[in-house]
């Protein structure tokens, strides 16, 4: 089985110089865990929800928030961003990326095409999804 029989091909993207205050509503709006970060639709980096949780602060939102508080939105992108994901091609394996996940600290895998463009993104519950007792033809 490929990686792109199992990927997600909804692909939500930002630009690099893009506010942590869109990050943030683009997480709060759609069921996302990671966000992929391009440039000219070439792959630069990825922002994961926990990435965005650590950059803003705990007071945001709260009665105790200050003007320095609401200054966390206005960071960008790529001084959040995993730089240099480590990516697969469309025709890598199934066992190619859980071998990614098992040797890399990661929870997605971007998938890019031969010009970096991202095309997918496999996380370690689409891996989980295909060992499912119903996904084997039990």
């Amino acid at each position: 089985m490929r990686v792109s029989d199992i990927m997600s091909k909804r692909v939500v993207t930002v630009e690099m110089d893009d506010k942590l205050s869109t990050v943030k509503d683009i997480f709060e709006n759609l069921r996302f865990h990671h966000l992929l970060v391009v440039e000219r639709e070439k792959l630069l980096g990825v922002v994961s929800d926990r990435d965005l949780l650590k950059a803003l602060s705990p007071k945001l939102g709260t009665p105790s928030e200050t003007r320095s508080d609401v200054a966390t939105l206005n960071k960008r992108a790529h001084q959040i961003m995993t730089r240099n994901p480590i990516t697969l091609n469309p025709q890598a394996s199934v066992l190619d990326a859980i071998n990614v996940f098992n040797t890399h600290r990661i929870s997605c895998i971007p998938i890019v095409d031969p010009n970096g463009k991202p095309v997918g993104l496999v996380s370690w519950r689409d891996i989980l999804k295909t060992l499912a007792p119903e996904n084997q033809g039990a």
